[in-house]
This record gives structure tokens, C-alpha cells and sequence, in this order.
């Protein structure tokens, strides 16, 4: 039976807790996943849309970007996944009544939970300046005050198009190829906030920015590290891989500050004996410090090279470049230091080594864990040493893993948006569609918000996403995007930048992955890249939330004309009838991609791009060859009586989106504004388990951010180091608190202190 959404927002002032929980998924699994599609779906939607999930066929999970094999399971979806899918195929609607309801001023006042759970938008929406709440609008208005605004912007850089995972090939290619003929690179995108840093680290050292395995890599590694990632609760399916690389004989190293359920054992709910007993997948757990992880890695690799016969000497010779210098640096590696900086035991470090040494093919897989510190870039270069050493990249079984968190994250980049394009792609773009490229830089998530705060642009649109909810230091980023003169969000349901909005403000409700998409010239389909460089098709099944529904190719491209005028030869209204004719035109334009259509055509799973380090140990990089670095080692200091907090996701919860209150394998019930602390800790501290604390942030600049009324929670953290959920400690990020290179907000490493909460 389909549950109507909440009325008012769910008490959270005293969350319930447990011990945290040691296995991950099984019966709870099931009937959690059951119960949320019932009261969103119903039995016969749920069925309808789950057997379709990651189907070759079917559609793909607007949830994370981990790769099916190619022969796939009755059901391909995880807990989260099936989250994902019964909040955007729900039979809840937001009409123009419930606006009428619902004034912008209580919609900011509601939590994303709340905003979340009331369903489907179903028509175009305007906030008029000077209205107090959004109105129903046509499309054709709507596109037409859009397009007004930014006509009349002084420079096209006083424009922001921001880009969501969600978003498909086809529909970012349009939207990055509509901004550079309008004349801007601004094209900021949640890269910028997660695997910017990978993205960085790994251009430069092995010439591009995705990892270099696939799922078949994994199955056959000996050894498998994961540091800094949660796949219990970010990336389920992940575990299966696990479990399935454990039982050909692979050992897994988990490195991260918190124990996660997952990674000590995994019940798969697919397998009797997965159901009863479950894989223990961890054989080492390293607890670390947060921000450790470099001193880690060089660590490990000084003792690579002080042992004998340890390195691959003929790949080093011939495939790397800058080796003399790492060796140089890695030999100042200091065991003190390395103890001091990482909170491991000496005899932790060396069963490690034990476990590298025995390995001949390692895979190192990581997430936000390891990009979201000030020194992320060169920690992550440090991994690709580590690997480097001893020839595990373009070797089968063993490569780089950077795991992406959202659907086509890593497929929007590789249509074009990104501010900082290639020439080469930019050149080519040129070439097929006749215009001219801007080739300066454009602004990535924090300059963005910088350049709304300092008035440099003046219009702000989003292709999905919650960019408010997702973005750090709260205050200082919602108030600069009230001083924007249009914000604009292609959006499938309510979330927190809708409340937040400039002078004037559009919802525009498009079509999701499980919505049928029929044009002109018939029924679509759209295109994903997962987080292995494999590119499938996706077919939403059900029909459409609303009429009123637009889908995101149409909108850009209506957008686009609706701009640019008839002055623009770009045949928008060609790409909008016929989705294929994008395809054909990202073909001609971004390598990789040749034959495209016919490729689909040929093979439902899909292909896979070409990755010069892993095909062939061709490295583009401005050596020819793999690079070594050599970046000193560095590691937060955190002052006496502070903590060192991280933010995180629960396990009810996908990037912002809030699906319940719970977080299952922490022990957390009915809450959100929690902060797990080692009992010491908390103890030198004066909090006990229960009591209540404001969370304030210390910045290089002497300014304080507060976040308060958290509930402490005694928690086996590693030592000196805490950590809370976001978007509730978002406000505690210093904007200017960025990873050197990347530019991604350090979230995982804030300075706080413990305040005796007032509503204690």
C-alpha cells in the first residue's frame, strides 16, 4: 500500500542507539528495500521498475556508478539502489496546489527529508520577484525568462550551468555544447566537490583521470586495498565483487577511521549461504587518523625499495619517468612520523608490507576518504607510486580504483563538462559545430560560489543536483546565491536549493531514468558511463510522472534555441526529435566514442573506452611515460583539546538525498544530529555518551562556524578524530578550505572544538 508523505517534519531531538552493527546487508537488507518501495510504489510498480534496474534493456540506477557484470543478476540492485529508484518512480506528486500550500519561507524551514518525501514535481514553477511563493508557468515562459536573463548579462561568464551525476551523455554533451556557443566555460560539476582530486592526481602521473581496472581486474587480484570508501553504505553492489575476488584467493586491506560494517562481513542476499552466513571480506583492518593516508603510502613505499628484488625494475625503466626523485623523497620517510601521523602500530604497518610483498597483482580502490583533504591531490599520487613500484597498472588484476559515487558522474566529464577543457577537445567541438570556443578557464564549484557572493555572475542554472545541500560552508553559500538574479533547477523532486533562490526562480520537472522517453521520432533512450569506463544505453519503463515533463536533451535544447536564436546553426531542435543524432555527433568529437550508435546497436551491454595505461601501458602524459612525484609528506595537526571531524554519509541517505532517519550499521535511530566520538576522547572532553554538543569549526583565519545541538555518540572512532553527517555539517566547511590543485572542499578534515550545547 502506497504511504502518503509526511504532513510535518519528524522529531530527531533524541535519536536512538545501539552498538554498531558488524555485517552488512542479508534479511535486514531485504525487508528495508521491501518495505521503502511499497510505501513509495506499491507491489506492482515495485516489481515493475526492480526487475528493470541495471537490466541490459532496462534502466540504469540513478544511485551510484559501480559496473554490472555482463551476465546479470534477476535482481541488480543493491538496498540504496532500490532507494534510489522508489524515490523517483514514487506515486507521491508535487502540484502547483502544494506550492500554493507552501510558501518559500516554510519550504526553508523543512528538512530535506521532508522536502525529499513529498514526490514528483509535475509542472514548470516560478518564484516572481517579490512573490512569496512559486506559481505554475509554461514552458514556453519559462525558457523564454531564462533565456531573457541571460541575454541581457553583461559578460556569458556572468553564467553558471551546473552539472548533476545524474545527467546523461546525451544531455550534458548539449548543455556543455550550448554553454561554449553561448561564450562561457563555466561549467562547474559535483566532480568538482569529490574526485576532482583523483581526476587531478591521475592525469598528471599516468596521463588520465579515471581508474585503469575493471570488474573482471578485481576478481583476479591478490590483493585489494580500500581506503577512505564505506561500500556497505556507498556502493553495495561493490561488496559482491569482494566476495567474489575473496573467494578466488584475493586478500583485502581496508585503511579507513572508522570500522564499517561491509567490509567485515557481507551477507549476499543473491546466495543461501551469503543469507546465513555471509564472507568475512576483511583480513586487515587499518584504523588511521584521519589525513594519514599519504604518510601511509610513502611509508610503505620506503620499505618496498629497502627490500630486495621488491620492485619491478624493467617497468620502472621502461614505463616511468621522475624515479631517482621519488626515491630520494621516500627514503625520508620517518617511522615516528609515519606512527605519529597515521595513529597505526608498527606491527600493523609491517603485516602490511607482508601482505603488498606476497601480492603480484594489487588493486588500490578509494573515495572521498582519501580527495576531500587539503593534501589529497599528493596523497593520491603517493597511491600511484605505491603501485608504480612494482608494475600493478596495465597489469591484469591489479590497477587504480577510484570509485565514483554518482550514476554518470564520470560520463559527464567525459561529454565536455568540465571549466578547465582540453584544447584538443575544444578544437574538435569547434570543427563540427562551426562556432568558436572561449579558451579561458571557468570557474568550478568554490569559485562559483565565490563569484555569486563578489557579484561576478548573476545567473545560476542546475541540470539536477541540490547544489545548496551540497556544497560547503552553508551560510556564506546560500547567501550568495540569494544574490543571484535567476536560479534555475531541472529537477525530479524537492530538495533545499529550491527554498534558496535568487531574485527570481524556476523549477523545471524533467523526466528521470525510469520515465519513458518518447520524441518526435519515437521512443529514446539515453547513455551512462559507470565508474569503469564502460558505456551502456538506459531505458526508463514506466510512464511519465506528469504530461507536463520535460526530459533534460529537451530542455537544454529548447533552452539553447530559446538564447542563441535562429543566429545559431547548432540544429537543437534535431537533437530534441532524435537522440541518436547527439550520439552521431559525439562520435565526430570525443575519441573513444567512434561508431557509437552502431556500437549500442551491436552489443545491449555496451562497450568500453579506450585507457592507454591499462590497454596497452601507453601513458599520456607530458613525460610519454608514468610519472613518480615526490611531494613532501603532509598530515593535519590538529591543537590540543580539538577533534578532527569528517563528514559522512548515514546509511539512509545517497549523497543528499535523506531516504529515512536511520543509520542501520552505526547503531543510529531516528536522528541525524549525531557526532561519533572514541569514548577517551569524549571522556578528556567532558561529554558523556548522550549528552549534547555544538560543533564549532576553528579556521587558519581565527573565524568560527557553528553547528549545533548534536548528540554525542561514544563511538570506535579512531583517536583524535570524529566524525557527523552532512548536509547538517556542511556549515562548518570554510569555503576557502580546499585541496591544493583540485580545489575540492576539504570535508574530511575540520578542526572543531566541543561546546557544552545551550538547549543541553
Amino acid at each position: 500500500m502506497v504511504s502518503k508523505p509526511p504532513v510535518g517534519d519528524p522529531v530527531q531531538d533524541a535519536p536512538q542507539v545501539t552498538p554498531p552493527q558488524h555485517a552488512a546487508a542479508g534479511l535486514p537488507a531485504i525487508g528495508h528495500t521491501l518495505r521503502i518501495a511499497q510505501e513509495q510504489m506499491g507491489l506492482r510498480r515495485t516489481a515493475q521498475t526492480l526487475l528493470k534496474v541495471n537490466q541490459k534493456g532496462g534502466f540504469d540506477c540513478p544511485g551510484c556508478a559501480w559496473p554490472e557484470e555482463d551476465r546479470r543478476h534477476v535482481a541488480e540492485f543493491c538496498e540504496n539502489g532500490a532507494k534510489a529508484v522508489a524515490e523517483e518512480a514514487t506515486l507521491r506528486r508535487v502540484t502547483p496546489e502544494f506550492f500554493a500550500a507552501h510558501p518559500v519561507a516554510d519550504l526553508a524551514t523543512r528538512s530535506g527529508y521532508w522536502l525529499g518525501q513529498q514526490g514528483r514535481i509535475t509542472e514548470p514553477m516560478l518564484l516572481p520577484e517579490g512573490g512569496d511563493r512559486y506559481e505554475p508557468v509554461t514552458w514556453e515562459r519559462a525558457l523564454a525568462i531564462v533565456a531573457e536573463e541571460l541575454r541581457a548579462l553583461d559578460s556569458p561568464d556572468e553564467a553558471l550551468f551546473y552539472t548533476s551525476g545524474r545527467t546523461s551523455n546525451e544531455a550534458a554533451f548539449l548543455l556543455q555544447l550550448f554553454a561554449r556557443e553561448f561564450g562561457t566555460n563555466n561549467l562547474p560539476d559535483c566532480s568538482n566537490m569529490c574526485h576532482e582530486s583523483s581526476g587531478s592526481a591521475l592525469t598528471e602521473t599516468i596521463g588520465i583521470g579515471k581508474g585503469s581496472v575493471s570488474l573482471e581486474d578485481l576478481h583476479r587480484a591478490d590483493l585489494i586495498i580500500v581506503a577512505g570508501q564505506n561500500p556497505g553504505t556507498n556502493h553495495p553492489r561493490m561488496l559482491s565483487a569482494l566476495e567474489k575476488a575473496k573467494a578466488g584467493g584475493a586478500r583485502i586491506i581496508s585503511v579507513n577511521p572508522l570500522p564499517e560494517a561491509g567490509l567485515e562481513r557481507f551477507k549476499n542476499p543473491q546466495t543461501p549461504q551469503g543469507m546465513l552466513r555471509g564472507a568475512a571480506l576483511n583480513d586487515l583492518f587499518l584504523q588511521i587518523r584521519i589525513g594519514g593516508d599519504q604518510a601511509l603510502f610513502r611509508l610503505l613505499n620506503k620499505l618496498i625499495l629497502e627490500t630486495a628484488g621488491a620492485v619491478d625494475e624493467e617497468f620502472v625503466r621502461e614505463h616511468t619517468h621522475g624515479y631517482e626523485e621519488f626515491v630520494a623523497a621516500a627514503g625520508e620517510a620517518d617511522w615516528d612520523e609515519t606512527l605519529a601521523a597515521t595513529g597505526l602500530g608498527r606491527a600493523e604497518i609491517e603485516r602490511t608490507l607482508e601482505m603488498v610483498l606476497a601480492s603480484e597483482r594489487t588493486v588500490v580502490c578509494w573515495a572521498m576518504g582519501l580527495t576531500q583533504h587539503k593534501h589529497s591531490v599528493p596523497t593520491i599520487r603517493e597511491v600511484v607510486n605505491f603501485l608504480l613500484l612494482r608494475g600493478n597498472i596495465g597489469r591484469p588484476g591489479a590497477g587504480v580504483c577510484p570509485v565514483r559515487g554518482h550514476s554518470n558522474v564520470q560520463g559527464d566529464r567525459t561529454m565536455g563538462i568540465f571549466e578547465r577543457p582540453a584544447p584538443a577537445f575544444l578544437d574538435a567541438l569547434d570543427k563540427e559545430f562551426g562556432i568558436v570556443s572561449p579558451r579561458h578557464h571557468g570557474f568550478d564549484v568554490v569559485r562559483s560560489i565565490q563569484a555569486l557572493r563578489d557579484g561576478e555572475a548573476k545567473v545560476f542554472f542546475a541540470m539536477g543536483g541540490n547544489f545548496v545541500g551540497a556544497t560547503p560552508d552553508t551560510e556564506v553559500t546560500e547567501a550568495a546565491m540569494r544574490r543571484a538574479r535567476l536560479t534555475v533547477h531541472v529537477s525530479t523532486k524537492l530538495n533545499r536549493s529550491h527554498a534558496v533562490t535568487g531574485t527570481r526562480a524556476l523549477i523545471l520537472p524533467t523526466l528521470g531514468r525510469t520515465d519513458k522517453d518518447v520524441q518526435r521520432s519515437g521512443k529514446q533512450f539515453v547513455t551512462v558511463e559507470d565508474s569503469m569506463s564502460l558505456v551502456h544505453a538506459s531505458r526508463g519503463n514506466l510512464p511519465p510522472a506528469s504530461p507536463h515533463l520535460l526530459s533534460e536533451p529537451a530542455i537544454v535544447a529548447r533552452l539553447a534555441r530559446a538564447t542563441l536564436g535562429t543566429e545559431s546553426a547548432t540544429p537543437w531542435e534535431e537533437f530534441e526529435a532524435d537522440y541518436a543524432t547527439i550520439r552521431d555527433r559525439i562520435a565526430r568529437v570525443v575519441p573513444g566514442f567512434e561508431d557509437f550508435n552502431a556500437r549500442l546497436a551491436a552489443d545491449a551491454g555496451g562497450f568500453r573506452l579506450p585507457h592507454g595505461p591499462r590497454d596497452e601501458r601507453r601513458f599520456p602524459t607530458r613525460t610519454g611515460k608514468a610519472n613518480f612525484t615526490a611531494a613532501p609528506v603532509e598530515y593535519p595537526r590538529v591543537p590540543e583539546g580539538r577533534l578532527l571531524l569528517q563528514t559522512l554519509r548515514s546509511h539512509d541517505q545517497y549523497n543528499t538525498t535523506i531516504y529515512g532517519l536511520d543509520d542501520r550499521y552505526r547503531g543510529i535511530k531516528g536522528g541525524r544530529r549525531v557526532v561519533l566520538v572514541h569514548p577517551e576522547d569524549a571522556a578528556a572532553l567532558g561529554f558523556a555518551d548522550g549528552s549534547y554538543t555544538d560543533l564549532v569549526s576553528e579556521w587558519t583565519d581565527g573565524s568560527e562556524r557553528r553547528a549545533p545541538g548534536f548528540r554525542v555518540v561514544h563511538y570506535p572512532t579512531s583517536r583524535g578524530c570524529a566524525a557527523a553527517y552532512y548536509p547538517e555539517t556542511n556549515v562548518l566547511v570554510p569555503l576557502e578550505s580546499t585541496a591544493d590543485v583540485s580545489n575540492t572542499p576539504a570535508s574530511k578534515s575540520v578542526i572543531v572544538r566541543l561546546e557544552e550545547s545551550a538547549s543541553a
